[in-house]
């Protein structure tokens, strides 16, 4: 199954909180959850998934290793943990969560030991997060090209990454974009007030139709019942040339997640 264009993210999200949300996304129609271990939420989106009685086969899970978790040692009995608690046999895609810049495991190591998982049946596709223009190079040394399934990004109208999404896409693997509402800093933005208007929209569709039409997969969360419908209508909403050549004029590099000791040098 090919990365899906849109999906539902649960950062920050816990307890019955997480519940509502997924189960709340999944009856209008979301399809694709994006987790990770460090959330702290794979079990309830485990229950959540088990009580919607949607068939396992007609989603599509993706969870994140942390960085305790990246010894060949450990990770792939991370992984059992984790499929234990998301109640399935095997996720759809597991990826590194931060590359953690000197610590203790070679990111060499690391993706060895991902491929094998892959290789054993714990995920049907391996993939990067947070990963600079070195850090990919050098995974796809050790797992090969077109492997990689996705690199999972902080991306937005306040930061557009140009030269990391250009290296990405001249070796073939697919963005996906997380935070793209920048915290809601992007949703009283004067531009994005402009375009939204002109088609009726809200600010939010305005900045998901904007990754979607950079080519970019989107995770947004929420935990209300009209923004998760409301941002699925996102992908029914056609930018033009005019409308993606304003929104490229808002780089400011506009960094919100850059926790020290986990993240790399940023190539922007």
């Amino acid at each position: 199954m090919a990365l899906p264009r849109f999906g539902l993210g649960t950062f920050r999200l816990t307890g019955q909180t997480v519940i509502d949300s997924v189960s709340t996304g999944l009856e209008l129609g979301y399809r694709a959850i994006d987790t990770a271990q460090i959330y702290g939420n794979e079990a309830e989106i485990g229950q959540a998934i088990a009580d919607s009685g949607i068939p396992r086969d007609q989603l599509y899970l993706t969870t994140k290793v942390w960085i305790d978790h990246h010894a060949p040692d450990k990770l792939a009995a991370s992984l059992e943990e984790s499929l234990v608690k998301l109640r399935t046999d095997r996720v759809d895609l597991a990826l590194i969560h931060w590359p953690a810049p000197g610590h203790v495991v070679p990111l060499e190591k690391t993706m060895e030991a991902l491929a094998k998982a892959k290789a054993s049946g714990l995920t049907r596709a391996i993939g990067v997060s947070n990963f600079n223009i070195e850090q990919t190079s050098r995974a796809i040394g050790v797992v090969g090209e077109g492997t990689l399934a996705t690199n999972q990004i902080e991306l937005s109208p306040y930061l557009q990454n140009r030269k990391l999404v250009a290296f990405l896409a001249s070796r073939g693997i697919p963005v996906t974009s997380y935070m793209t509402l920048a915290y809601g800093k992007v949703l009283k933005d004067p531009v994005l007030e402009t375009i939204a208007r002109k088609y009726e929209a809200t600010v939010a569709q305005v900045a998901l139709a904007w990754a979607l039409r950079s080519g970019y997969a989107v995770i947004p969360s929420s935990t209300r019942r009209e923004n998760l419908a409301s941002n699925l209508l996102a992908q029914d909403l056609e930018l033009t040339h005019e409308d993606m050549a304003a929104i490229a004029m808002l780089e400011r590099h506009g960094r919100e997640v850059n926790p020290e000791g986990l993240a790399p040098v940023w190539d922007d």
